[in-house]
């Protein structure tokens, strides 16, 4: 096991508390000059002291791991894209403030991003298309996936109502959608009617709520949840909205309707439940999905959850994305970066999914720091229901770091240990520094091109040696 040294992590866990280093070294029972050491990190956390602060705390160990370091990282890359390419700031200084300070980091992250986003505005002023949306920098379902994104996809107090509600009413395998209905009829008037033309629509002056005859049953019992949410849990979903947006802005609309589907997740699967059939079935999707009677989508989300201090499952990243290469959905339990820029790699395997829908495909992909990721894909299609009718496709992508991989199912018969097996991904074209990529887009980012026009390469945008 490595030195772990989380000084800034340890700090800002005592100013949270308001303590004194005198105050928590006496919780932890060591001297007030050792801790200011481990503070300094001139000295590591060691394992009698990490449990000391875990059980004292109630946080995870994960708290003070480096794992989260990575993700931060390549946001700031991408966020100071061009003072990286510009020299006037090193890939080495950005990893050392974000080990060492994060807090600041996430400042920092958060400057450059509004200095893109100003950048854009200004760029659109000048040519004239600022007019039809205000100059809104960033659409509001983008805040909401930020929203969830920074926190990893996990909320707990809303994940333990959820559990609690789910065990007072009685919920279990094979009779979600009775019990939900007695509860919204019951506890709240509520009676549900089939043959709206909506997937569904809530009359609250007629306390009615209208379901597509469309829906199959477990997409029924989730909006059944997710009104019980809104009804039971409407006060705690404006708290939790209002931490991060205005309550009369429409970020803190969806952020509420994010949440009540997070909470209606949890209740039709209780994380005690789902957790424990999860690691039974060794993370097998579609057998979870048939078990559960839900879809491969809602499983896949609520696997990328499983985050709870003390029961942990697997952490998960998870993303859904169309032909096209837009990702509508993208969440983040590991240090697996989603870049908000220049699209995402051509060579990940959420592509490869829609040559085959229906069928999971299993990729060992490897990020430019030398990370692995175990990453499962598989295309889904929905229809409305009727014979030339629109549909649409997603490629549903679920990955987890390959420390993790053997605990999977999809795992059988592959050489994890073989790091040259693995497929060489990167965050997106633009930022990706894998110089030597034949399926590159763009060029590479502040690098100069090597222009001969005697010569050709296999490599589309061959770049020119550096200057020693």
């Amino acid at each position: 096991m490595g030195k772990t040294y989380a000084g800034a992590r340890l700090r800002r866990l005592r100013e949270e508390r308001r303590m004194s280093q005198a105050e928590l070294a006496r919780v932890l029972g060591i001297s007030p000059s050792y801790l200011n050491q481990m503070e300094h990190e001139s000295r590591p956390l060691t394992v009698p002291v990490l449990l000391r602060l875990t059980e004292a705390f109630g946080v995870d160990p994960g708290f003070f791991s480096e794992r989260d370091t990575g993700r931060l990282v390549a946001d700031l890359r991408e966020a100071l894209a061009g003072e990286v390419a510009e020299a006037r700031v090193s890939p080495s200084d950005l990893a050392e403030l974000a080990r060492r300070m994060p807090a600041v980091a996430s400042v920092l992250l958060e400057l450059g991003r509004r200095s893109q986003l100003l950048a854009e505005r200004l760029a659109e002023t000048a040519d004239g298309r600022d007019g039809a949306d205000g100059g809104a920098p960033r659409s509001p379902h983008e805040e909401i996936r930020e929203f969830f994104y920074r926190r990893q996809n996990y909320l707990h107090d809303t994940d333990l109502a959820a559990e609690d509600l789910a065990r007072e009413i009685g919920i279990r395998r094979g009779d979600v959608l009775r019990v939900l209905a007695d509860r919204l009829a019951g506890r709240h008037g509520v009676r549900l009617a089939a043959g709206s033309d909506r997937l569904h629509r809530f009359d609250a002056r007629a306390r009615v709520l209208h379901l597509s005859g469309r829906l199959r049953p477990g997409q029924q019992a989730f909006r059944m949840a997710t009104q019980l949410a809104l009804l039971e849990y409407g006060a705690e979903l404006d708290r939790l909205a209002a931490e991060d947006f205005p309550q009369d802005s429409p970020a803190h609309g969806l952020a509420r309707i994010g949440i009540a589907n997070y909470f209606a997740a949890a209740l039709v699967l209780p994380y005690g439940t789902f957790h424990t059939t999860a690691e039974e079935f060794r993370y097998d999707i579609e057998r979870l999905a048939d078990h559960f009677g839900l879809g491969y989508e809602t499983v896949c989300h609520r696997l990328s959850t499983l985050q709870r201090p003390r029961l942990r499952g697997v952490p998960f990243s998870f993303v859904r994305v169309d032909r096209a290469g837009n990702m509508s959905k993208r969440q983040s339990a590991t240090g697996f970066h989603f870049s908000r820029a220049g699209g995402t790699c051509p060579l990940w395997n959420v592509y490869e999914a829609f040559v085959a829908p229906g069928r999971v495909h299993v990729q060992v992909a490897a990020m430019p720091d030398g990370q692995r990721y175990l990453w499962t894909a598989r295309a889904v299609t929905r229809h409305r229901g009727g014979w030339g009718e629109p549909g649409k496709t997603f490629s549903i992508g679920l990955g987890c770091e390959i420390r993790h991989a053997s605990r999977l199912v999809y795992s059988d018969g592959l050489d994890l240990g073989n790091a040259s097996a693995a497929t060489p991904i990167g965050m997106g074209c633009r930022l990706c520094e894998r110089l030597d990529c034949p399926q590159r887009a763009v060029p590479p980012l502040g690098r100069v091109l090597a222009v001969d026009e005697n010569s050709s390469t296999f490599v589309p945008y061959p770049v020119a040696p550096e200057k020693g």
